[in-house]
């Protein structure tokens, strides 16, 4: 069997593309975060599977079809690709919160799903994401480190009593510092 490679997992929502308090619907309501394509594009070549882990919570409140959601997904991922960004994975969760389903975040179920099906070593691999529920399901699934972003709800999460209740996570203000911290030999 080969070597197990770590991931580089990456909530979506509120990490490369804006929040939407009423959700991402349809296209219009996509907008990248300033420097996150160029973000993206200078890892392409680290050696983690780069894998995006995104609840949406939309398909299960009745808001947008499941096949909406999934075409969304793959068009995001496509203009990450489209600019040079390296996507090995997505892992989608349409499951509405309160229903303590296993591949909802803060559940570790896509991470855990991602790691059978990508031959991953999760003890070496990093969690990012905008709220308290990807580091809970970073850390449930074993990663090596979460990271908290203040953007999208990052800033709002990070005042919240929980934190202090959880093992010690990193903070970055945006994806860009994040990824230039973690992988400081990048251009």
């Amino acid at each position: 069997m080969p070597t197990k490679q770590p991931a580089l997992f990456l909530d979506r929502d509120g990490v490369f593309i804006e929040n939407r308090a009423n959700y991402v619907r349809s296209w219009e309501d996509v907008e990248f975060f300033p420097q996150a394509l160029e973000a993206l594009a200078r890892i392409n070549e680290i050696p983690y599977k780069i894998i995006v882990v995104t609840n949406q919570s939309a398909v299960g409140r009745g808001i947008i079809s499941l096949e909406t959601a999934v075409t969304l997904n793959e068009r995001i991922l496509e203009v990450v690709r489209e600019s040079n960004g390296r996507i090995d994975g997505s892992y989608l969760c349409p499951a509405k919160p309160g229903l303590n389903d296993p591949c909802r975040k803060p559940q570790p179920g896509m991470l855990l799903q991602a790691a059978e099906e990508h031959n991953l070593d999760l003890s070496q691999s990093i969690m990012i994401g905008d709220a308290l529920t990807d580091i809970q399901a970073g850390q449930a699934a074993g990663v090596k480190q979460a990271i908290l972003l203040l953007t999208g709800r990052g800033t709002a999460q990070a005042q919240l009593p929980l934190t202090q209740e959880l093992p010690p996570f990193a903070t970055f203000t945006d994806l860009n510092t994040a990824l230039s911290h973690l992988f400081p030999h990048l251009p």
